[in-house]
């Protein structure tokens, strides 16, 4: 049966401007007509108090990376004794506690306003690196989480072949390596692209130090052949430049563009420690960048060159990347604030440039272009932020936009709608009652 729904929403952005009154009527998951003027609710229409935006686009996803919230942030370190807990964790995984621990994950990112994720997913087989029965069984087990939890997915399958430049996977490696990038290529087409809404299969190089130079054009000639999204993580480290530079002469971002691997459906993930010829290879290939803050900030990572990346011509987006906190609005708010600190600048982006790298520009991403704007004929996706919490009171509704990057939280989310469907009502989840307990039983199952 076609699915149709009308919302009223108390205040709308609409792109550059908060809009009172706004009533959008839905018809196959998608949004059909967008009015403006209402005061009040229309006869059938749910209403949705406080600001309604785009559903917002968590661009960079490690589910599993959920499991190290609070253990990773005792004590003092870098980002390789990191690595080394979340090497721990991998190893405990199964399809079905990956499954359990992603629907709830997952469950909690609609909770803070996601309606689609990039998983950027590389734990591909069993201990030691044997393939399971299925070869995608894990890949398979996040798509099933996604619809679990009603939101969209683009599994961003990620060729991840080496340790280092000329070095084999380590133990903790084998179980993330399909031995050659033609290996991968080979298991990754297995997976079903159905085509929906609801599921898009992209792919991922996890590092020029995770894939060898020679087979970097193969993970980027399967993404191209597939006008699919391709992400990878850059320059995370100085250590990646410092060994890229020894092994190859140049930087990771140079030895990505000789080997075609940047374009317009490229995503650079971080991009933190780059020269200014990187800057101008990623933005004149219009290769898109999903900065992470909080992850960033947790890791020591650094404070990457946003602002010269866009200005450069790079579509910016955001991302959770290890959950540290899973909140895109903190992510937005933070990429502001993080650049506040190292330029003594204020006002580097708008509200409103904040909420487009969130919703439509990490969509863009993702591979759907269709959705993080609420006009007719966009993905029904859209969350509503309350603005008479403790955070958010005070302001005028002008100044909602303002009000959502600068002070709202996940918390704040009272409402999303996946597809013209409500997935939380009032704050609640309709399809992971407690998500709380969701989340305590599945990190338990594998510390126990």
């Amino acid at each position: 049966m076609p699915m149709t729904a009308t919302y009223w929403l108390e205040h709308a952005w609409l792109g550059d401007t908060v809009a009172p009154g706004v009533t959008l009527d839905v018809a196959d998951g998608r949004i059909s007509a967008v009015r403006t003027g209402a005061a009040t609710p229309p006869p059938g229409a749910a209403p949705l108090r406080g600001l309604t935006l785009p559903g917002l686009a968590n661009a960079h996803s490690h589910a599993f990376h959920r499991a190290l919230r609070g253990r990773v942030q005792a004590g003092r370190g870098t980002f390789w004794t990191w690595r080394d807990t979340m090497y721990q964790a991998a190893s405990r995984l199964t399809p079905d506690t990956y499954r359990a621990l992603a629907t709830a994950v997952y469950a909690e990112m609609a909770l803070a306003g996601v309606t689609a994720v990039g998983e950027f997913h590389y734990l591909h087989h069993a201990p030691g690196g044997t393939p399971y029965a299925d070869p995608n069984a894990m890949g398979e087990a996040l798509i099933a989480a996604a619809a679990d939890a009603g939101v969209r997915i683009t599994l961003l399958d990620t060729a991840y072949l080496s340790s280092g430049f000329g070095a084999p996977p380590n133990e903790h490696q084998l179980r993330f390596s399909d031995g050659t990038a033609d290996a991968w290529a080979e298991r990754v087409s297995a997976l079903k692209d159905t085509g929906d809404d609801g599921v898009r299969v992209g792919a991922a190089i996890h590092s020029v130090r995770a894939v060898p130079a020679d087979q970097l054009a193969t993970v980027a000639d399967w993404a191209r052949d597939r006008r699919a999204p391709l992400h990878v993580h850059l320059s995370e480290q100085p250590a990646e430049n410092e060994a890229c530079l020894a092994a190859h002469g140049c930087t990771p971002t140079r030895l990505l563009a000789d080997r075609g691997a940047l374009g317009e459906r490229t995503t650079a993930v971080h991009a933190t420690h780059l020269t200014d010829e990187d800057i101008a290879l990623l933005g004149g290939s219009a290769t898109g960048t999903c900065m992470c803050p909080t992850t960033e900030r947790d890791l020591a990572d650094g404070i990457g060159p946003a602002v010269a990346l866009q200005q450069a011509g790079s579509p910016l987006s955001l991302g959770s990347d290890s959950h540290a906190v899973i909140d895109l609005l903190e992510e937005a708010r933070a990429m502001e604030l993080d650049e506040r600190l190292r330029t003594r600048v204020r006002g580097n982006w708008t509200a409103a440039a904040l909420l487009r790298a969130a919703s439509a520009d990490g969509h863009a991403a993702l591979g759907r272009p269709d959705a993080g704007r609420l006009e007719a004929g966009a993905l029904a996706d859209f969350t509503t932020i309350a603005l008479d919490s403790v955070r958010t009171a005070g302001p005028p509704p002008r100044l909602a936009a303002e009000t959502a990057v600068f002070a709202a939280s996940a918390a704040d989310v009272r409402h999303t709608v996946v597809g013209g469907r409500h997935v939380v009502r009032d704050g609640v989840h309709a399809l992971v009652p407690d998500v709380p307990r969701a989340l305590r039983d599945a990190i338990a199952a594998l510390y126990d």
